[in-house]
Order: structure tokens, then sequence, then C-alpha cells
């Protein structure tokens, strides 16, 4: 569209004013005013740091990490001897017994013993009966305690293959909490740039407010003396004009301060807090990293590479248990023990109520179905699945790298052509207004160059945000400013 087509439609280039200003600006349906909310100012630094102390996503990520690092305890436990101490009272309803029949037994080599029988007088007798005895083994209560040792000497690469396992979910989890703090720090940044964007913005709103109601009332005093280039037309489009932007401009104020409440709320403050950013300037600053370059730091710091990685030492641990299915378990076991019975004969007795003994099991696999094979084949599908998964990701994050690296050069070359064309508009909007002064110029021109001016001027704001929001994810793909962040 060129300058002769926007001077004979002011009103169409003011409505794509304001729809440029309202899509520069997050919008919130909130009718609160700003004096409802505790303010308070932060620079950059100070609002990363608030956000990672807290920002209510941070301790979820940190009892995963816990979570699996207890479990890595776990899998390492089974390297050492496992004791156990166990006590315990019984008492039984009646005492044990044992109840040796009654026999005969005769005399050793054809002897025999002299048995007198009343009435009968002494008589020879080759054998003798023995009555039924019943004999006590122990009393009732009893009381025992005993030290139990196993100690696993061989199992076939078992444990090992539990602390790969453990082992790579602990750095899984651990790559998931820095994913989560790289994203709260590109979210508090581009919130940030965000707040400094709606409030210049809004200050170039109120601007060109201020500056269009005085060409209003140049017009009027232009018009009401006579002159016969300002006629009262002139100065009814100018009223709406200014009433427009008016109205715009509150649209714009309003925008800004939700943009400060949504920068405090990702900060992990309370609703009704709202954080105004130090800075008025909105950061340019150019790189010049090559993209091969990028693309190797990634796959150095990215969490979700590192993620993968330690998902294959996670499924290599589980190949690895599975194989140990096949092979024979050697255990050493031992224990002392005490027992406690108030009996001394029967079973009681000093040698049977203290001890201790030491043994080696064996447990030898000899078919169980397929079932370990079966184990093995999963878990060598799901290393074979995981190294795919991974191929896709490596050349995922070199194209998202790339898809970003060419958006920064565009941004870098639209900086410039945005900056030309903003001075160049903010010129012709001088040169304009002191023409118009002079009657050497009609209303709809310097009405045009003023909101030229704003609109280059939005426009080149607008693009230096997007510059900063795109070094921001550079960094969340990427994957080091994290680092920074939380050594600061």
């Amino acid at each position: 569209m060129t300058t002769r087509m926007l001077t004979r439609m002011p009103v169409t280039t003011l409505w794509i004013l304001i729809g440029f200003f309202i899509s520069s600006t997050p919008i919130w349906a909130d009718s609160r005013t700003e004096g409802e909310m505790d303010l308070r100012e932060a620079g950059l630094e100070e609002c990363l740091q608030t956000a990672l102390e807290n920002n209510h996503r941070r301790p979820a990520s940190r009892y995963a990490v816990k979570m699996a690092e207890a479990q890595h305890r776990q899998a390492l436990a089974a390297y050492w001897p496992q004791v156990t101490l166990q006590g315990g009272y019984q008492r039984m309803d009646e005492s044990q017994n044992f109840l040796f029949p009654s026999s005969e037994m005769a005399m050793p080599m054809g002897g025999s013993i002299p048995v007198t029988i009343p009435g009968v007088g002494t008589v020879p007798a080759s054998s003798f009966s023995v009555p039924e005895q019943d004999v006590k083994l122990m009393d009732e209560d009893s009381y025992r305690a005993s030290l139990e040792v196993t100690w696993l000497l061989y199992d076939g690469g078992m444990r090992k293959g539990y602390r790969e396992q453990t082992g790579g979910l602990m750095e899984a989890m651990k790559q998931e909490s820095r994913r989560t703090d790289l994203e709260i720090v590109d979210s508090v940044k581009r919130f940030y740039y965000g707040a400094v964007l709606a409030a210049r913005l809004h200050q170039l709103g109120k601007d060109t407010l201020a500056r269009m109601a005085a060409t209003l009332n140049l017009t009027e005093a232009m018009y009401k003396e006579g002159s016969g280039r300002v006629k009262k037309t002139d100065y009814l489009d100018n009223k709406v004009m200014v009433e427009s932007i008016r109205a715009m401009v509150a649209l714009l104020e309003k925008n800004e301060r939700m943009a400060r409440a949504a920068l405090a709320n990702t900060m992990g403050m309370a609703w009704n807090e709202s954080v105004i950013p130090v800075d008025t300037e909105l950061p340019y600053r150019p790189i010049s990293t090559h993209l091969d370059s990028l693309v190797s730091t990634a796959y150095r710091f990215n969490p979700d590479w590192a993620k993968v990685d330690a998902g294959l030492l996670a499924a290599k641990g589980a190949a690895r248990t599975a194989k140990s299915g096949y092979f024979p378990k050697l255990a050493l076991t031992g224990d002392v023990f005490k027992w406690w019975n108030d009996y001394d004969a029967g079973m009681a007795t000093d040698r049977n109520k203290e001890g201790w003994n030491i043994g080696v099991g064996v447990e030898i696999p000899l078919f169980n179905g397929f079932l370990t094979r079966g184990k093995v084949e999963e878990a060598r599908a799901r290393i074979a699945k995981i190294k795919a998964e991974q191929i896709l990701l490596k050349e995922g994050i070199g194209l998202q790298i790339k898809d970003t690296f060419l958006a920064l050069n565009a941004a870098q070359k639209a900086y410039q052509a945005t900056l030309d064309a903003m001075t160049a508009a903010l010129e012709s909007r001088d040169l304009n207004t002191r023409a118009y002064r002079n009657e050497l110029v009609d209303t709809e021109d310097v009405i045009t160059a003023q909101l030229m001016e704003a609109l280059m001027s939005a426009q080149h704001y607008k693009t230096c945000y997007e510059h900063v929001a795109l070094l921001s994810q550079l960094d969340l793909v990427v994957g080091t400013e994290v680092l920074k962040a939380i050594e600061k």
C-alpha cells in the first residue's frame, strides 16, 4: 500500500495500527485496576532468581529426582550383606512331649537276669518289658533371638543391571529437572521483555495521542481562523482519530498491567501481585555463532538429548538384568541364635539353646518356559527403539536450532530495516508537522505521517522483542542458559 493510498484512507491506517498494537502485547480478561495490585520493581536477574526459588513446577521435578536417587540407593543395597535380627516369644497351651512306646528288651548273648515275682520267688528271665514313657521336651514359654546374614556372591549381572536401570532413571529425572529450569528461565525472560514491550507500546500510544491532540488543536484554530486550506471536515476527521487513539491507549494500558501480572505469576508470586521491569529498553544482541557450533553444543547440553542417553543406559541395564536369568545365583548364608526355656531336659539342653551355622546356597535355573528368553528379546527391542528415537531427536534438534537460527538472522536484518523505517517516519512526521503549520500540506498528510511514525516505531519494538524471544528460545534448545542463571 502506497503513502498516497494511506493518505486517502487514514481511518484504515489507524485500525491497522490498532490491530498491530493489540497483537503485540498479551491480552487478558481482567477488570482490576493497577491500584488494587501489589507492585514491585525488579530486574531480569532478580526475576529469574525469584522464579527459580518460588515457581511451583520446580519442587515437583526435584521430588522426582529424589525418588530416582532413592531407587538407585535401593539397587546398590543388593551389593551389601543383608543382616536381620529376629526375636520372639512363644507360649504353648501345654508343654511339648515325646511318647516312648512300651517294648520288650531281650538280654544279649542269650543271657538271663534274676527277676523276683511275688508269690513265686526269684526266677531267671531272658527278656524284660520297658513300659511306655512320656518324655517332656520343653516348657510352655520360650524366647528366641537370632542374627541372620545373607550375602549374594554371584548373580550373573542382575545387580549391575538394576544399578544401570536406576542410574539411568536418576539421570533422566535430573535432565527433566534441568528442562523445567530451562523452561522457567525462558518463560521469565519472554514475559519480562513482554512487559517491557507493553510499556513501550503504551508510552508510544500516549505520545501519539499527545501529538494527535496537538494537531487537533492546531486544525481547530486554523479552520476557525478561516484558512481556505483547512476545513471543518478536516477537524472532524482529526477528532475521530484522536478519540479512537484515546480508546486504543486505554487498551494498551490494560495490556501493560496484565503483562506485569503475568510476569509475577511466572515468578511464582500471588495473583494480586505485579512486577514492573526495571529495564525500559529492549536489548539487541546480534549473534555471531555458527550454526554447526550451536548444534554440536546442543548435543552436549540439551536436556532432551541427555535424557535419551540416560534412557538408553537404563534399557541396557534392563537387558543385563534379563540375561542374568540364564546364570546361577550363589549366596553365603549364616546365623547365630539363642533360645531361652526354663526346662533343662528334653530338647531344652544347653547344647540346643544356642549355636551358629554357616552355609553356601546355589540356585541354578533349568527351565522356566522360555521366560528369560522373552525378557531378553523385549529388552533388546527397547534398546533398538530408543536408538531409533535418538536418531529422530538428533535430526529434530538440528532442525529446530536451524529454524531458530534462520529466524534470528531474519530478525537481525529486520531490526536494521525497521530502525531505518522508524527514523525516516520520525523525520517525515516532523517535516509534515512543520509544513502543516505553514499550510503547505493537507491535514490527511500530517495525520498519516504521525500514524506511520507510531506504526513503524511499534514494528521496530516488536522486532526487538522477537529477537530477544528467539535468543531465549535458542538458549532453551541448546540448554546452557540455565547453568549461568543457577550459578548467579
